[in-house]
């Protein structure tokens, strides 16, 4: 089976949550993390692990955050890890240099955790990283558990073992910084199988998103460190590295809002000096305006004296027009005065000439009565 085909993304809170040892039946109360040891007096191997551990820790918290908004989970860093507790009263312990636990509150009881007890929490580690100090076999060792019908331990388990089988702990890596190599196993029905590096060199981690591989830093000669990078191959930052990315950001938006500022300065300068040269244009304008107004004016005032002129002429031609209407009608009213005067006259002269020629009708019918032997004056 190839353990780095492609995963389907998982519930981190599937993870197994018991350890394939048992601890048997007990017939009393198993110890908490208050009640065993947090310390076996074993000092920290090499200067490397307490900044490698900050490194990683710090820079896989924003990853934690947005998995674990409700901040279950909890990161150790050379604490004790109880794995069983025999019939005994034996406790079997390994100390990883980190590891990461999904899935559990971040307090006991409002307490912090001494150490994490498997058998009190139930959930394995999901991950563990071993930083080798010495020659690697520690870090290697696959030797099984042993213990005899009491549950006395006859045969310590070596660390891989205990990863492997009795915590179940389902990625594992082995960081050697000294020689610059990084071993990393995938737990498949129960058994490690040694994981390949990606095309980036990185292991991926899909339950997390993330991949871990090496990186190296810039002293001479170049140090390497675990480091986390997302899925896309990007860099995750320290705490430290996202403060300086914040400030250099700060810094640069500073740098953008001060040339934006200047830009904005210049672009108000020259409006102002367009405004200047638009004001300058304006009052050459008005002052051209005001001599082409004084030209119009002396061109209106001498066309307003001509009018005048024209207007006493116009007048005295209108004057004298009506004078000859006014003759004109004086005249025409005596006309008509004598047209009347002539009508009258002609309308007696039509009565006269109408009574005259009725006087002669009656006269000539009288003439003919008497013609006929009738007197004219007896009718």
């Amino acid at each position: 089976m190839n353990p780095y085909l492609p995963v389907k993304p998982m519930n981190i809170r599937s993870i197994p949550a018991v350890s394939p040892v048992q601890p048997g039946i007990i017939p009393y109360r198993l110890p908490d993390h208050t009640q065993l040891p947090d310390s076996d007096d074993n000092f920290v191997k090499n200067f490397q692990e307490h900044p490698q551990s900050l490194i990683l820790t710090t820079s896989l918290e924003p990853v934690l955050a947005r998995i674990h908004p409700d901040g279950d989970y909890c990161i150790g860093q050379d604490s004790g890890l109880y794995w069983k507790y025999s019939e005994a009263k034996e406790y079997e312990v390994e100390a990883p240099d980190w590891f990461y636990v999904p899935g559990v509150p971040p307090l006991l009881e409002n307490q912090l955790r001494r150490s994490y007890v498997l058998w009190q929490e139930k959930i394995p580690p999901l991950i563990a990283i071993e930083m080798v100090s010495g020659t690697g076999r520690e870090e290697k060792d696959n030797t099984p558990y042993r213990a005899n019908r009491q549950g006395k331990r006859i045969q310590k388990a070596g660390k891989f073992w205990v990863y492997e089988q009795g915590v179940g702990i389902r990625y594992y890596a082995i960081f050697n910084g000294f020689k610059g190599t990084l071993e990393m196993y995938h737990l498949i029905d129960q058994r490690y199988q040694r994981m390949h590096a990606n095309a980036r060199n990185h292991y991926p981690i899909p339950e997390l998103g993330v991949e871990l591989g090496m990186l190296h830093d810039t002293h001479t000669p170049p140090l390497p460190w675990l480091r986390w990078w997302d899925g896309e191959g990007h860099l995750l930052l320290t705490g430290n590295e996202r403060a300086v990315e914040e400030r250099r950001a700060r810094k640069q938006a500073e740098a953008l809002a001060i040339e934006a500022r200047r830009a904005r300065q210049q672009e108000r300068l020259a409006r102002e000096q367009a405004e200047t040269l638009a004001i300058e244009e304006r009052q050459g304008r008005k002052q051209a305006e005001a001599l082409a107004i004084e030209e119009r004016q002396g061109r209106k005032q001498a066309e307003a004296l001509a009018i005048e002129e024209r207007q006493a002429r116009e007048q005295e031609r209108l004057a004298r027009e009506q004078a000859e209407v006014l003759a004109i009608e004086e005249r025409q009213a005596r006309e008509q005065a004598e047209v009347s005067v002539i009508e009258a006259r002609q309308a007696r002269e039509q009565e006269r000439l109408g009574r005259e020629q009725e006087r002669q009708q009656k006269e000539k019918f009288a003439a003919y009565l008497r013609t006929l032997g009738v007197d004219p004056e007896a009718l």
